[in-house]
């Protein structure tokens, strides 16, 4: 009995903070947001000096505030699931370790003079803006058109760097040291200055034919930003395209077929999403989604 007790608590832990369906986690949700943007703010007026000599005492309460509630939700994500190192070795188990460590490092450690240098550990607190990322659902949808494109836009950027050197060995060679253009290197770093339409100003050609090689670089610069949208937009597009086809043709199917689209259960064993609504069992690992 008391297993079973045990067992059906971490369930219910684990509903609340790994899944959206339920009331009580979507107000966790809510106000791990809150946090999260609040966490945000306070690293960035800790940086302005004139607010942090005025307010350093509220800030610095404020900060412990936040990091002392990230890792209760840390240690408790770790509680709720089964397997823990899967939590720990994974992409938000690391961001939300990142963002929650620096502030005791510095704690235990900012009076030692050889280790003042851990301060620095403090900016990693911005990581925690990257736990945003698990509320915004269109990302995933983004991340599978720069994946599934990531070959051309590879061949684009490499197309680009190949460019960048030729065109800047060809101002190293017309403009020469004497109008700024000391080596190779520099001469490559104002061609992408120029490439992507930058322009600092910090290098600028000085003859009549550098000038007109500038010219060319900078026409070429604005269809070269246009590039890598296109590649990602149309493949966008395609899996837009594909999703609704397939609805179509499921529809056909069956003129009775429920819509079935995901939901947010998270598995509780491997931490797998995207299960279909309805579904009872993993589809990765077989695990039961719900216990009774």
């Amino acid at each position: 009995m008391e297993k079973t007790n045990r067992h059906n608590w971490k369930s219910k832990l684990h509903e609340i903070i790994y899944e959206a369906d339920t009331p009580a986690g979507k107000l966790f949700d809510i106000l791990l947001l809150i946090f999260i943007l609040l966490s945000i703010v306070l690293v960035m007026l800790e940086s302005v000096n004139n607010i942090d000599k005025k307010y350093h005492d509220i800030l610095y309460f404020g900060e412990w505030f936040v990091t002392i509630l990230f890792s209760i939700e840390y240690i408790l994500r770790i509680i709720s699931v089964k397997k823990p190192f899967k939590y720990i070795f994974s992409f938000f188990g690391i961001i939300d370790f990142l963002s929650t460590i620096p502030l005791y490092f510095t704690f235990l450690f900012g009076g030692t003079p050889a280790l003042v240098t851990l301060r620095a550990l403090r900016l990693l607190r911005v990581f925690r803006i990257l736990k945003l990322a698990r509320y915004l659902g269109a990302s995933n949808q983004l991340k599978d058109s720069i994946i599934a494109s990531r070959v051309k836009i590879f061949v684009f950027l490499f197309a680009v760097m190949v460019s960048s050197i030729i065109f800047g060995t060809i101002m190293y060679l017309v403009e020469g040291e004497e109008n700024g253009f000391t080596n190779i290197p520099k001469s490559v770093y104002w061609c992408i200055v120029t490439l992507t339409t930058v322009g600092f100003g910090d290098i600028a050609p000085n003859t009549a034919l550098g000038q007109f090689i500038t010219t060319i670089i900078m026409i070429l610069g604005y269809g070269i930003i246009a590039v890598p949208t296109g590649i990602v937009s149309a493949e966008y597009a395609k899996n837009a395209n594909k999703d609704t086809e397939k609805k179509g043709d499921e529809e056909l199917e069956d003129a009775d077929l429920v819509e079935v689209h995901t939901n947010s259960q998270c598995c509780i064993n491997c931490l797998a999403e995207k299960h279909q609504d309805g579904a009872e069992f993993c589809h990765k690992c077989g695990c039961k989604l719900h216990h009774d």
